[in-house]
């Protein structure tokens, strides 16, 4: 693993980004394109440069940019500047009961991400709408962190519908959020390696409303996703 030098690390919310920041003393850099909402943090850890790139706000909403347009933006732009090693996603999910997944479980991508709500029912295009983009070999590392690992679930809607469990399920998904898949697609053009790192907010098929359960926990998990990342990037 000594090859890796350089990591992009793509998140989409700031509030799930402010531990690894302020932990990592990473230091906001000057935009590259001033129209993109794109913020970029830069910094030295151990022999790592660590480059991580926000979605950012969205000027007419002003909300984080959350799901797939915004994070392959925000990947492309990071490759095309910093030449990585490897692109990390670290963000917060949701998680399954069949799973035995808990809030603040920690999940690493395994052994691949793909998408749930892009539904083409068209010879060929409906092996293309699902994705299934290989992850970075981490069961090891999974062990040695004591987290999970599994296959990560993207879509664009912070609920979902029947079909969208449907096909989670056959796809044998375990965590549920809305960015990884869209960031390994690009990661697979360019042909460097991928993973993600999630940190269970809520639990997909149990008794509260996501919303809900989101918002009541997304400090706690991003705590916690900011202490594993941080021991991920030692140990690649």
């Amino acid at each position: 693993m000594s090859d890796i030098r350089t990591i992009l690390l793509v998140m989409a919310m700031h509030d799930e980004a402010k531990s690894i920041i302020e932990s990592l003393g990473l230091k906001l850099q000057k935009k590259h394109n001033s129209k993109l909402p794109t913020e970029t943090f830069s910094g030295k850890y151990n022999d790592k440069q660590i480059w991580l790139q926000l979605n950012g706000k969205c000027p007419r909403f002003g909300v984080d940019n959350i799901g797939t347009d915004a994070s392959v933006l925000n990947v492309y732009t990071g490759i095309e500047n910093h030449n990585p090693d490897l692109i990390l996603n670290a963000g917060t999910a949701g998680g399954f009961a069949r799973a035995n997944a808990k809030v603040g479980d920690i999940y690493l991508s395994y052994p691949y991400v793909y998408h749930h709500d892009r539904r083409i029912n068209i010879p060929g295009f409906t092996e293309y709408g699902i994705g299934k983009y290989t992850c970075y070999p981490c069961l090891d590392i999974a062990k040695k962190l004591g987290v999970k690992a599994g296959v990560v679930s993207t879509g664009n809607s912070l609920d979902h519908t029947p079909l969208d469990l449907e096909i989670i399920e056959q796809y044998n998904g375990e965590v549920k959020e809305m960015e990884a898949a869209a960031i390994a697609w690009v990661a697979n053009i360019f042909g460097i390696p991928f993973l993600a790192i999630k940190a269970i907010t809520d639990i997909v098929d149990g008794s509260e409303t996501t919303e809900d359960e989101f918002l009541k926990n997304l400090n706690y998990a991003s705590k916690i996703l900011g202490e594993k990342t941080i021991e991920l990037i030692e140990v690649l």
